[in-house]
């Protein structure tokens, strides 16, 4: 088991609760993933993928179990908080892991703000007479206070809203499924092959937008110095989690994808609205299984996905702080409440503006989904290779499968599918990364040249606390 002692080996102080069990960590992972994520986003990824929105999902999970295992190799190493932050950093050298930090924080920075501001539309379209910006706040303020309280209240509120995403998705799934026996739609094996449409690159620019819905299994890994268990918890909870959110992806786009009214039209016109999901599901069931489907959406993007996400949001916060890698005032812990309370409220705070920011714009939701899965798919390259330099070169190991043959693949899998990515999201991901090198040559030009506890004449590590 991973105790004080093994984060004293790296220069480190426990300072977070170990309170989380195999089950917290799986609920976590559901509800960062949010099991009826693909009704938000089914349109884009039916029409980029010319209507094989099921194989978009399968092949999603495919590129992303690589990634877990990758994961789950690199957490045993290093079992603590910052995930590929740290993985980058202590398995290939510390510049590498700040801008691998600098990377992941695209992701991980916009990821709160992006479920607020789709949250609020759809609220603020189901209630017209509550405005968007006044949804965004009872979100931001309600999420931020429970995770204020600690991570153990964290974990049960997220037990609790999760139990109602899968209420909901097992009507959907029980009704569309007696509505296709009933002669309603069409079955159809095209949601995963059509012969008229298929080819690989409109499938891996379709995988680019769906891999958003994955999004999320990465997030246990920031949850390494808050588990019981040790490492191998956070591995097994990371598998089981994308596998069982994958299965629940593709049942739900597959039978949505049979009832759509309107094939032709979606494919060719788009969704702009973001309701096709929600028309498949009035094919099904009627007006009422639409509005519950778009207001339990609206509701698991804004309250338990987001609140997950600014979870993971702080402990990343918190991890490159403590490193100095960031403000200081960002490594303080409450010691009552054992959570990095600074990096809590600055996520709230940033999610809240930025959310109300991207109100503004009319692309502010394409923008902010776009960016996102740039950032996370670099990093996951980045996590890739972690695993090569670490435990084949580094380590000597013998076990080619897991450190070579596993981590190239997935590699050679995520290459595919950025090169195919928006092409805007490549030019404003690759700008952060510019602007990510220039903060880095701003350290070493200060004398704060990224040094990680353990790995160099470590600087003492003070125990960042604070009472409130």
């Amino acid at each position: 088991m991973f105790d004080q002692d093994n984060l004293d080996r790296y220069g480190y102080r426990q300072e977070l609760a170990r309170q989380l069990r195999f089950r917290d960590l799986l609920a976590y992972g559901l509800v960062y993933m949010v099991p009826i994520a693909p009704m938000a986003i089914f349109g884009s990824v039916y029409g980029g993928s010319g209507g094989m929105v099921a194989l978009a999902y399968a092949i999603g999970v495919v590129a992303l179990v690589f990634t877990a295992f990758s994961y789950a190799q690199m957490v045993k190493a290093f079992p603590m908080s910052g995930s590929v932050y740290n993985y980058a950093g202590r398995g290939i050298s510390p510049p590498v892991g700040f801008l691998a930090g600098w990377v992941i924080l695209l992701d991980y920075v916009l990821v709160p703000g992006l479920l607020y501001l789709v949250a609020s539309v759809a609220m603020h379209t189901t209630v017209p007479a509550v405005p968007v910006w006044l949804w965004l706040l009872g979100f931001v303020a309600v999420n931020t206070v429970v995770n204020s309280v600690g991570i153990r209240m964290t974990a049960v509120v997220t037990r609790v809203m999760l139990i109602g995403e899968l209420i909901v998705l097992t009507v959907f799934l029980a009704v569309a499924g007696w509505a296709l026996a009933s002669g309603k739609g069409r079955f159809s094996w095209a949601a995963f092959y059509n012969a008229d449409t298929f080819t690989w690159s409109l499938v891996a620019g379709a995988v680019s937008i769906a891999v958003l819905s994955f999004l999320g299994f990465d997030g246990i890994s920031m949850l390494a110095e808050e588990t019981k268990g040790g490492s191998r918890q956070i591995g097994r909870a990371m598998a089981a989690v994308l596998i069982l959110a994958g299965v629940l992806f593709i049942a739900q786009t597959w039978l949505a994808a049979m009832l759509v009214p309107d094939p032709a039209s979606l494919l060719a016109e788009g969704d702009p609205n973001g309701t096709a999901f929600y028309d498949a599901a009035a094919v099904a069931g009627g007006g009422w299984l639409a509005t519950v489907c778009a207001v339990a959406t609206a509701i698991a993007w804004g309250l338990p996905n987001s609140m997950v996400a600014q979870v993971a949001t702080s402990r990343l916060l918190y991890a490159m702080a403590r490193d100095r890698q960031l403000p200081a005032f960002l490594a303080k812990v409450s010691i009552r409440r054992n959570v990095p309370i600074n990096a809590t409220l600055l996520t709230g705070a940033v999610s809240l503006a930025l959310g109300l920011y991207m109100a503004t714009r009319s692309d502010g939701i394409t923008l902010l989904s776009s960016l996102i899965n740039f950032g996370a798919m670099v990093a996951f390259l980045v996590l890739h290779v972690s695993v090569v330099v670490h435990h084949l070169i580094r380590e000597r190991s013998g076990n080619w499968w897991a450190h070579l043959v596993m981590p190239a693949a997935g590699f050679v899998i995520l290459v595919w599918v950025v090169v195919n990515a928006n092409i805007a999201a490549q030019r404003l991901g690759l700008a952060w990364l510019t602007l990510g090198i220039i903060v880095l040559v701003g350290l070493y030009l200060s004398g704060r040249r990224p040094a990680l506890s353990g790995l160099a004449p470590a600087q003492p590590q003070a125990r960042h606390v604070e009472r409130v």
